[in-house]
């Protein structure tokens, strides 16, 4: 008899399910033109309100490959080059033309994700 190679016959099917879950927090600031010098205007944290209306004291961190920031200013999105954030202020370059009073929207989002995985092997 002759020699014969056996093989597992296996048969396999995954199910990935991903959640975003995005959490986005929104801060809003009325432009003073007493917090411009030089033609940088710096928002203090204190300065932003949130939804509700309350003021903050820190602003939150945009996690590093998990998050990111959004600045509006009279309702346009600016470059991310023109301004920074840190947890105690906003700095905006070259904001020497913004008109009193303009809004100003600081969007923070970052992502909680979550996966799972479930594979039923048939053998």
């Amino acid at each position: 008899m002759a020699a014969t190679l056996f093989k597992l016959a296996i048969t396999a099917s995954t199910t990935t399910t991903v959640n975003t879950k995005p959490d986005v927090q929104k801060f809003f600031y009325l432009f003073d033109p007493d917090d411009l010098d030089n033609g940088t205007l710096t928002i203090e944290a204190e300065d932003f309100v949130d939804d509700q209306g309350d003021a903050i004291t820190t602003i939150p961190e945009a996690e590093p490959d998990n998050g990111y920031y959004l600045l509006f200013i009279n309702g346009v999105l600016q470059q991310e080059g023109l301004y920074t954030v840190t947890d105690e202020s906003v700095v905006v370059q070259d904001a020497g033309d913004i008109e009193p009073e303009a809004s100003i929207v600081l969007v923070v989002t970052n992502f909680a994700s979550d996966a799972s995985s479930n594979t039923t092997v048939n053998t």
